[in-house]
């Protein structure tokens, strides 16, 4: 059986990333997961949104952020996609390198690469995705 893709398009206005909380509530309601799994998913996808409405699309309100997801018995799949110029996600500072500790930036892809079961970024880095078991 094949899954349900749903999407949910934002404009890249710093304020919309408060409605991923309600959207991670939503998707992950009745699925008995795990605090720390619930935090997981909320932590990668508000960075993911946040990133590419603030990085990717620079916070231009014409500009949109793609959240595409769909569910499995087992598994929830997320694909968020902006219309920036993209990046190289292999070609980041590390952030827990001594000269980066202080920063206050440059942790998000640091954090999802941690917290997901799976992530990929494609299209020069304009989208990436993320998989969770569940």
């Amino acid at each position: 059986m094949k899954e349900a893709l749903h999407m949910v398009q934002i404009s890249s206005h710093p304020n919309n990333i408060s409605l991923i909380e309600d959207l991670v509530q939503n998707i992950t309601a009745g699925k008995n997961l795990s605090q720390d799994l619930h935090g997981n998913i909320l932590i990668s996808l508000t960075e993911a949104v946040n990133n590419a409405i603030v990085h990717g699309n620079c916070c231009d309100k014409n500009k949109n952020v793609k959240i595409l997801y769909a569910q499995r018995r087992n598994q929830i799949k997320f694909k968020i996609s902006d219309e920036g110029k993209g990046f190289d996600p292999e070609n980041l500072p590390d952030p827990t390198s001594p000269e980066n500790i202080c920063n206050i930036g440059g942790r998000g892809v640091f954090l999802m690469r941690q917290l997901c079961d799976h992530i990929e970024f494609k299209d020069s880095g304009r989208t990436v995705e993320m998989h969770f078991k569940i």
